[in-house]
C-alpha cells in the first residue's frame, strides 16, 4: 500500500484529492497537511511514501518543504509530486531544483495523478515527457547566466541540492556511453525512445540511466536533467554535448 500525504491550504481540493486517491485500491491517505511544516512533519510520523505538494502555502510553502525532506537522509525513501495550479518555467526548475520527483498542475486527468504516485513510490520518478521538455525549456530560457557554471569534465558538488546549490557528482567518472545516454535524457527521451536511438535493448538502457543516478548521487531523472545543463554537458538551445 503507497502511503500517501497531502499537503494543501485548501480544505476542498484535500478533500477531492482523498476520494480520488483512495479510490484506488493500492493508495491511502495518512494524513493532510495545511504548510510545509506540518506536511514535513506528517512525512516523519505517518513514514509517508509519496506527498502531493501545493507550492503556495502560508507559513512555509511546498518548495522550502521539499527542500527539507530532501534534505533529509531519514527521509530518503519518501518522493515528493508537486501540485500546483500554477505552471510556470520556474516553478518547475525550482520544484525539481529542490528535489520533487514529479510536477502536476491541479486540473491533470485523475488516472495521470495516480500513474505518477505509483511510478514515484516504485522510486523510478520517470517524469512524463511534456514535464521533462517544459523543464528543459526553463532551462533553456536561462541562458548561460543560469545553467553552464560548470566544466563538462568536472564537479557537480552535493547529494541533493536546493536552488542556488549544484546537484550531483562528478561527470568524469561516466563512461562515454553514459555521456550519450545522459544527454538523451536531458532531451526528454524515455528508456524506449534511448534505447531505440542507440539500437540498445531497453533493460540495457535502463540499467546505464540506474547507474549514472548512482554515479551522480542524483534522485531521479529530473535531476539528471538539471546536472546535464548545469554542467555544460548539454547547451541550453545546442546540441547535446
Amino acid at each position: 500500500m503507497i502511503r500517501v500525504v497531502l499537503a494543501d491550504d485548501q480544505a476542498l481540493i484535500r478533500a477531492g484529492f482523498r476520494v480520488l486517491l483512495e479510490a484506488a485500491e493500492d493508495v491511502t491517505v495518512v494524513g493532510e497537511a495545511v504548510n510545509g511544516a506540518q506536511a514535513v512533519d506528517l512525512v516523519r510520523r505517518e513514514r509517508a511514501d509519496v506527498v502531493l505538494m501545493d507550492i503556495r502555502m502560508p507559513e512555509v510553502d511546498g518548495l522550502e518543504a521539499t527542500s527539507r525532506i530532501a534534505a533529509d537522509e531519514d527521509l530518503a525513501g519518501v518522493r515528493v509530486i508537486i501540485l500546483t495550479t500554477f505552471e510556470t518555467d520556474a516553478y518547475v526548475y525550482q520544484a525539481l531544483r529542490a528535489g520533487a520527483s514529479g510536477f502536476l498542475v491541479k486540473d491533470c486527468e485523475p488516472e495521470d495523478l495516480i500513474r505518477a504516485i505509483r511510478v514515484v513510490a516504485r522510486g523510478e520518478a520517470e517524469l512524463a515527457p511534456s514535464v521533462t521538455r517544459r523543464l528543459i525549456d526553463s532551462l533553456a530560457g536561462r541562458g548561460a547566466a543560469g545553467v553552464g557554471h560548470y566544466a563538462a569534465g568536472g564537479s557537480v558538488a552535493g547529494r541533493r541540492g536546493s536552488a542556488g546549490q549544484p546537484i550531483g557528482g562528478d561527470l568524469s567518472r561516466l563512461t562515454e556511453r553514459e555521456r550519450e545516454i545522459l544527454c538523451l535524457v536531458a532531451e526528454g527521451l524515455s528508456n524506449d525512445e534511448i534505447a531505440g536511438r542507440l539500437f540498445l535493448s531497453p533493460l540495457t538502457t535502463k540499467t546505464h540511466v540506474s547507474r549514472i543516478l548512482t554515479k551522480l548521487e542524483a534522485r531521479d531523472r529530473a535531476q539528471l536533467v538539471v546536472i546535464a545543463y548545469e554542467s555544460g554537458l548539454v547547451v541550453p538551445g545546442g546540441p547535446a554535448s
